[in-house]
């Protein structure tokens, strides 16, 4: 047992050995020679988009994570695929939005400065413009990432709405991400919809024997019932509810009231560490600066730089 235990160890710090040596090819400011209004010409297509569309900023900022969880943050979940087969076609990734972004984004780029910025950097820095087109927490996004080449929907295996704790904990460690960054990030469910389908079983058959989830406030679950009924698979619901279209620490008071929407949220009370991370977020004075020191961390988890991978010229499909 010991003996596995330690291999467990090794492994983890071989992944942050890795993700640390390769993260050394990222820098602030990449493009200030190459394509010097690369983040501005970003940040104009992004506040326009956000403008029209301000519920797009939930599914961009998943996008980014769901990228980095999957082969690191390489541009992968961009790519289409002629049979289905990539990983924007498994089941979790078929909800995000805002590919079209990305894409405006690329083409005012590649006017500009053809070849020259990556595809996996303007998802980097859409996902922070969009936070700040809510008015939300603002970063210093670090650049110089490369795009992959490969997209593949059975490597699709992201953190699920269902996890319990430990799940989740190992899931982030194998990223680089500790419990602090697991709780920061999670606070991204301040903005956006979850719907019925990711709720029922906490509902109505926690057990299998037609209970509901004990961990979850019994009003607030009253009132997810009158709007989700067994059978409902399209209703929507606020992650944040009367709070959803503002990035703010209200989702981590709700969650230490037992009124987190996911599983995967209630489950942030049942460690200690998490806990407190919920309690100290909930106080608000540090939300966004953390959110931002976390989304610089995710932002570096198996980064291609140097020769490795491509500039892509459309994001959509590799050179």
């Amino acid at each position: 047992m010991a003996a596995c235990k330690r291999l467990v160890v090794a492994c983890f710090f071989l992944v942050f050995l890795l993700a640390e040596a390769n993260a050394q090819g990222l820098k602030v400011g990449f493009y200030s020679k190459t394509c010097p209004h690369a983040e501005g010409i970003v940040k104009k297509v992004v506040f326009a988009a956000m403008k029209k569309a301000p519920t797009l900023g939930a599914p961009l900022l998943r996008m980014f994570f769901h990228d980095c969880f999957v082969r690191g943050c390489d541009g992968s979940v961009l790519l289409d695929s002629s049979n289905n087969q990539a990983e924007k076609n498994a089941v979790p990734n078929l909800s995000l939005r805002g590919f079209g972004i990305i894409d405006d984004s690329k083409a005012a780029l590649e006017k500009v400065c053809p070849g020259i910025v990556s595809c996996s950097d303007i998802l980097a820095l859409v996902a922070r413009d969009a936070m700040v087109a809510l008015e939300g927490p603002t970063w210093e996004v670090e650049t110089g990432r490369r795009d992959g080449r490969v997209s593949n929907i059975n490597e699709v295996n992201l953190p699920s709405p269902f996890d319990n704790i430990a799940k989740l904990i190992t899931d982030f460690r194998t990223k680089g991400l500790n419990e602090k960054d697991l709780v920061v990030l999670s606070g991204g469910h301040t903005i956006g919809m979850g719907h019925c389908p990711l709720m029922s079983n906490r509902l109505y058959n926690f057990t299998g024997r037609g209970d509901s989830d004990p961990s979850l406030d019994s009003e607030y679950a009253t009132n997810l019932r009158k709007k989700c009924k067994p059978t409902d698979t399209t209703t929507a619901l606020e992650m944040d509810p009367g709070s959803f279209k503002t990035f703010d620490v209200s989702y981590f008071k709700l969650v230490a009231k037992r009124r987190g929407l996911f599983q995967s949220d209630a489950a942030l009370l049942d460690n200690s560490k998490t806990r407190a991370h919920v309690l100290e977020q909930a106080r608000g004075s540090t939300f966004f600066h953390d959110f931002g020191v976390s989304m610089v961390k995710m932002g570096r988890t198996g980064v291609l730089t140097g020769r490795a991978g491509e500039i892509r010229k459309m994001c959509r499909v590799p050179n």
